[in-house]
């Protein structure tokens, strides 16, 4: 078969790497057939020829016998009367005459015992000489069995290599045509499995990532660790722990950062339309361009609170967050009556949202060029506050995003938001667009599929994988996406596994606070990814004991995209559906990323290698081109579940 095992198949940049499928094509051809054996054939002919002269010799002595008994008879007749003669109590005439009648008739006894003797020995040679003959063709058939035993034996041993030799993990993989991926459902262990994957492969591709942590599970700790092993030191920014030294959005001009700003404000009011977000957004175009260019959060929030007429302005003027003549003209940016009382609500709305931010940018500092970045969420803050957080950051991307050119080759700049069902409908749409005019590669990661999640789910040139769905409601809406008539076949080893993966411990670790305002030489000699994966990541540091399950876990069983199916999957288990020019196709992968380290894992998908192995054996193995035959349905495939009911 063709050579396509992972030291030989390359990580490709334009394949987004999403799990592998575990697939035997060439069944295992069970016991190698039982050779013919010829002792059990010759000892059961002789015992035949034994059995035979015995029962012959045992019939012709019971129809003899009463011959023998009448031979000693006249024998012993004879002798009596040879005595009596001799004794002088028979004249010998008499005498004569007895012998010659006794010993006749026991000469004539004796020959006819002689005579069946005879006759059984002839008939045991007649029997002999027909097993003779059989004996000599049963040996010639015994040689033609043996030989067409070899035959099959070379058969079943070129299918057995065949068999042992195969792959039985191939990559599943989405063209990088697609411009996002919608990752539903899932748990943090399954989503840090797929991340470090996903992530792992852009990496080690050459592409940059940048991954906004909204789960509050830490769940790129493995992708951290196994990005320092490949050389880069990636950046990592703990909200609202590192918010000083955030300078995401000191850049955007005052138009984009007050458009940023108004829907940081309006993550708490998910029923806000588009006039309350101009309304908001004109408020605070008008104070940015009182405090000019460069302004920060903390001069906004006082000019907010100038607007307002909360507290003394007196103290921000201390402060030197405002200037006496910016104060002025803040008092006369609107007019008097009506309208007043409702600017003033909404500047004090603004200012006690973005209260949060005050801190933002206020010790940025020149950091190094990182590859990765993580900008994640402090479990221990407030709930609301780390949605503010979250929202901004993705606002602030998505104007980065609509400023910046389109890049070279799509996904070489990769942005992976999990937890995005936190962040509101808008915000998405407009995060979207960026990355897809931008050609930046997206991943959305969604816990629930709530109706804001369920209008975008696949919206656009998408593909989409779902993960374990906990929800009877989420499981109906998935498998009425994927559709319940596809058959997918699940690995023993996937259902193992994953009930002994364990949860997702400790949270990140700051980078940003250990960063010195200098710029690092990078070693941009790629290592080895699978040796990688084993030395720096939870995920590789069992992969010898889950390689040691894999060789004994070989079974896989089938089952339907049903609604209580996908409640049930493997924590690793993704079922990717993406569009080709031969239309939809479906697929379950294993995110597992310590399956890249077996010896049976390719980074080739299953279509690929096996237009390969078809094309080395011949299109189907019959040499002329032709197809195999139809051998018809498969058998029904073994349950192993059933065993533990």
């Amino acid at each position: 078969m063709a050579d396509v095992h992972p030291e030989h198949a390359q990580l490709q940049a334009d394949r987004i790497y999403l799990g592998w499928q575990y697939i035997l094509l060439h069944p295992d051809p069970g016991p190698p057939p039982k050779r013919p054996s010829p002792g059990e054939g010759e000892a059961a002919s002789a015992a035949v020829d034994q059995e035979l002269l015995r029962r012959e010799r045992f019939q012709q002595d019971l129809l003899n016998r009463p011959v023998r008994v009448f031979r000693v008879f006249m024998v012993i007749l004879t002798v009596l009367i040879l005595g009596l003669a001799v004794a002088g109590y028979l004249q010998w005439s008499f005498a004569l005459l007895g012998l010659v009648a006794a010993g006749g008739v026991a000469i004539i006894c004796s020959y006819a015992l002689v005579q069946g003797d005879r006759a059984v020995r002839y008939r045991v040679s007649e029997q002999q000489a027909r097993d003779d003959r059989q004996r000599r063709e049963r040996d010639k058939e015994l040689f033609r069995a043996q030989e067409e035993h070899a035959q099959r034996y070379r058969e079943w041993q070129e299918v057995k290599e065949r068999h042992d030799r195969q792959l039985t993990w191939y990559a599943v993989a989405v063209p990088d045509e697609i411009d996002r991926i919608d990752v539903a459902g899932g748990t943090l262990p399954g989503w840090s499995a797929l991340i470090t994957l996903l992530g792992a492969t852009r990496l080690y591709s050459g592409g940059h990532l940048t991954v906004l942590d909204l789960s509050e599970g830490a769940i790129a700790k493995d992708l951290i660790e196994l990005a320092r092993r490949g050389g880069d030191d990636p950046l990592v920014w703990v909200l609202p722990t590192d918010l000083p030294r955030l300078d995401l959005g000191a850049t955007l001009k005052p138009e984009a950062f007050a458009d940023v700003l108004a829907h940081v404000v309006s993550v708490s009011e998910e029923h806000r339309t588009t006039r309350d977000l101009s309304f908001d957004n004109a408020i605070l175009e008008r104070v940015l361009e009182v405090l000019g260019e460069n302004a920060t959060i903390n001069q906004v929030t006082a000019a907010l609170r100038a607007l307002a007429q909360v507290g003394d302005p007196r103290d921000d003027l201390r402060f030197g967050l405002i200037t006496a003549s910016q104060l002025e003209r803040i008092g006369t940016l609107f007019g008097r009556g009506v309208s007043d009382r409702v600017v003033i609500e909404r500047a004090w709305a603004l200012e006690s949202q973005l209260r949060k931010l005050e801190t933002l940018g206020t010790e940025a500092v020149r950091l190094p060029p990182a590859r990765l970045r993580v900008v994640s969420m402090d479990r221990q803050a407030g709930v609301f506050g780390n949605r503010v957080l979250g929202t901004y950051v993705a606002t602030a991307l998505t104007h980065i995003l609509r400023q910046s050119p389109a890049a070279d080759r799509p996904w070489y700049h990769t942005i992976i938001v999990a937890g995005a069902d936190k962040l509101r409908g808008d915000v998405l749409d407009r995060l979207m667009d960026a990355c897809e005019t931008s050609r930046t590669g997206l991943v959305l990661t969604y816990r629930s599929l709530t109706p804001t999640v369920r209008e975008r789910l696949g919206r656009g040139h998408a593909a989409v994988a779902f993960m374990r769905l906990g929800n009877a409601e989420d499981a109906r809406v998935a498998s009425e996406h994927v559709g319940t008539e596809h058959r997918l076949e699940l690995a023993q080893l996937t259902e193992t596994i994953s009930d002994s993966i364990p949860g997702l411990d400790g949270g990140y670790t700051s980078t940003i606070s250990q960063v010195e305002d200098a710029t690092e030489e990078r070693d941009d000699n790629r290592t080895d990814l699978a040796e990688d994966l084993v030395e720096s990541t939870e995920w590789g540091r069992t992969a010898d004991k889950i390689s040691e399950k894999e060789r004994v876990l070989q079974r896989s069983r089938e089952f339907l995209v049903e609604p209580h199916q996908l409640q049930q999957l493997p924590t690793t288990s993704v079922i990717v559906t993406d569009a080709t020019a031969q239309g939809r196709r479906v697929r379950l992968a294993d995110a597992n990323p310590a399956i890249l380290t077996f010896p049976k894992t390719t980074l080739g998908e299953l279509d690929d290698v096996r237009e390969a192995v078809l094309a080395i054996d011949g299109k189907g193995g019959d040499g002329d081109g032709e197809p195999p035959p139809n051998l018809g349905p498969p058998p029904p495939r073994l349950d192993w579940r059933k065993d533990r009911q």
